[in-house]
């Protein structure tokens, strides 16, 4: 048989789904190592894509989605950021993964860099080298509060580098940039002539701080326009599975954009845009809900942290908590989280899935039921005191 592609070959082991699916197949595990939003769809969501097949509107759409879905994703992202976006720059993708590879299959070539955060989520990493292209990791530091440094991510410039990539909030830290920060990072990306692409999944869950999208910053017309933003309703509306969320890109791509959307997906079905456009435009009780029901989690998991000892990044965006086992975990994180399901029933995704600077550090996904939540950190082992 003949060999695959190196560059595929080469694609790292997912972690998360590592630990996951070995908890699936544990009877009776907590598992705490993926986010996935446990709350019953609104019903107005359901109908809208139920509505779609009853007609049998299930014919190919434009590439770029259909026009009120665009105006919606356009229209909120004006609301909420202030950006002058219309809805010809939103392009309706399969899922906010689906529209990462997108921008990185626009921008890079064989042998460019990318710059990804380390901790980041790892698709990043994965998708550049599906795409021949190489992630070099800009350090967050735990001194630093898991924030980059500017003159971090400077001093790994090369005349290969091509692209940095924010996630704000940040899965898996919590850690949200502030404005001041992501307009030096936009300055950065000016003087050294580099697109930006910036995951925002996590942008409708922060907690007493904003979202800012680095496209406020941005300039607003081709040749000074770099910013792509990755936006999903998987998180914000628990549509995980119907796979839908926008790219909002630079001006002046419309037939680039529409060619490389034939090439990878044609469109997105279209009951899935029209579930999308109801969510967009109907009642936000459920993002209300969910955003409630995530902070008390947060609370009450870090007070259980507290207890133990353990130490923790407080996340001020996302559903997720970033908890420090390095105690137990003897240098071997990703080892220690498959003993830790093994002996205990909890499942927690090892930090090392999100890069190097996770060792020592595990990700605690917040959104399932409480009651699961607590009796699963509670299984930790107690940090003694020096």
């Amino acid at each position: 048989m003949p060999e695959l592609a190196a560059h595929v070959r080469d694609v790292p082991v997912n972690q998360i789904r590592e630990i996951t699916e070995a908890a699936w197949r544990t009877p009776g595990a907590l598992v705490l190592s993926i986010g996935e939003p446990g709350f019953p769809l609104p019903r107005h969501v359901l109908e809208a894509g139920m509505a779609c097949l009853d007609r049998d509107e299930t014919n190919y759409t434009p590439n770029a989605g259909i026009p009120a879905l665009r105006e919606a994703f356009a229209a909120r992202f004006r609301e909420e950021q202030g950006c002058d976006v219309g809805a010809d720059r939103v392009y309706v993708v399969a899922g906010a993964q689906q529209g990462l590879h997108l921008a990185m299959s626009l921008l890079l070539s064989p042998g460019d860099e990318i710059l990804i955060p380390n901790p980041g989520y790892p698709t990043f990493a994965m998708t550049g080298r599906l795409l021949n292209a190489v992630p070099v990791g800009y350090p967050l530091y735990p001194e630093n509060g898991f924030q980059p440094r500017p003159e971090d991510l400077e001093a790994l410039i090369t005349d290969r580098t091509r692209a940095l990539v924010l996630n704000s909030p940040s899965n898996p830290l919590g850690a949200v940039l502030g404005g001041d920060l992501t307009r030096e990072l936009m300055d950065l990306a000016r003087r050294h002539d580099l697109w930006v692409i910036s995951d925002e999944c996590y942008e409708a869950f922060t907690y007493d701080v904003p979202h800012i999208s680095p496209a406020r910053f941005d300039g607003g017309t081709p040749g000074e326009a770099r910013v792509f933003t990755s936006l999903t309703l998987s998180k914000t509306y628990g549509l995980t599975g119907l796979r839908i969320g926008a790219l909002v890109c630079p001006p002046g791509l419309k037939q680039k954009m529409d060619n490389v959307m034939e090439s990878i997906v044609s469109c997105v079905a279209a009951p899935s845009q029209y579930a999308a456009l109801a969510a967009l435009t109907g009642p936000q009780d459920y993002v209300q809900h969910a955003s409630g029901h995530y902070r008390e989690n947060r609370d009450a998991a870090s007070a259980v942290l507290d207890s133990l000892g353990i130490p923790y990044l407080q996340a001020q965006g996302a559903f997720y908590l970033w908890a420090d086992v390095s105690h137990a975990s003897g240098g071997d994180v990703r080892s220690w989280v498959r003993r830790f399901l093994a002996d205990s029933g909890v499942a927690l995704a090892p930090g090392t899935a999100f890069g190097s600077i996770g060792e020592g550090w595990v990700r605690v996904a917040l959104c399932g039921r409480k009651e699961d939540l607590l009796e699963g950190l509670s299984r930790l082992p107690v940090r003694k005191p020096n």
